[in-house]
């Protein structure tokens, strides 16, 4: 039997970049589509109390297969649930989110519902890819009518065909990839940290304009950017950013010496 691949994102059933997606991982097993029916770019692993988790089914003919998706009135991490709970017909073999409008770097991960679904995911014992699309800011909501695939489509096929046929070490969850918008399949990878730093800045909302939220605006000068992070990978050195994630987020400290500071010992 064909190894069943659940794909997923932050934004919607409709995205080009989901379906690119869909189309690279087919020659690799039976797809199912799960995803949020509108876009929710910033979800995070969020779950509201408010979801309805209507469900909208559809079909889509790829490279001459049938491929079953279903938009959810819900969040990304929310869709993996439905897919997990309810319309999974057995247990996949990999989760995998994305293509993603936009790059997902540093610690703003933990905000994007890309890496939300993979770790919802991974959070159900699957291995799990998150692979995102360097674009311009104008375009993380909408993709770009121009924007091209092909080579975020060839490293999803790569790492997803690497977690079926091989288990990744233990505390490795879930592999974020992230694609240069220059990158060809032949572009390179590198095994990268997350970076601390943070790569996209909060922009006070101008509320003269009818603005109620913060915009946000992307790091362009990278001097003080870990070399080894993705941050540098990605923006720097221009290659495929690949970094292992995992649910454990528990601090790399001392505990000794931080439960003697804590205590006053």
């Amino acid at each position: 039997m064909l190894p069943l691949i659940l794909v997923t994102n932050d934004d919607g059933i409709e995205s080009p970049g989901l379906w690119a997606a869909v189309a690279a991982l087919t020659p690799l097993g039976e797809v199912l589509a799960v995803a949020p029916e509108r876009q929710w770019s910033g979800a995070g692993r969020s779950m509201p109390p408010q979801m309805s988790g209507r469900l909208t089914r559809l079909e889509r003919e790829i490279h001459g297969v049938t491929v079953v998706g279903y938009g959810v009135d819900a969040t990304p991490a929310l869709a993996v649930a439905h897919a997990m709970l309810e319309l999974a017909p057995r247990r996949p073999a990999l989760v995998v989110s994305g293509i993603n409008f936009g790059e997902n770097l540093s610690a703003e991960i933990t905000i994007s519902g890309t890496v939300g679904a993979a770790l919802e995911g991974a959070a159900y014992g699957l291995p799990a890819l998150a692979v995102s699309l360097e674009m311009p800011v104008e375009h993380h909501f909408t993709g770009g009518e121009h924007t091209d695939y092909t080579a975020a489509a060839a490293f999803t096929q790569r790492f997803a065909r690497l977690l079926l046929e091989r288990s990744l070490p233990y505390d490795v969850d879930v592999l974020n990839l992230n694609v240069p918008a220059t990158a060809t399949p032949e572009t390179p990878w590198q095994l990268t940290r997350v970076s601390r730093c943070r790569y996209f800045y909060s922009v006070t909302p101008d509320r003269t304009n009818g603005q109620g939220r913060p915009a946000y605006r992307r790091m362009e000068e990278f001097s003080l950017v870990e070399r080894d992070s993705d941050i540098w990978a990605l923006r720097v050195a221009r290659v495929v950013s690949v970094s292992p994630l995992s649910l454990d987020l528990t601090a790399r400290a001392d505990w000794g010496a931080l439960e003697e500071r804590m205590r006053g010992c």
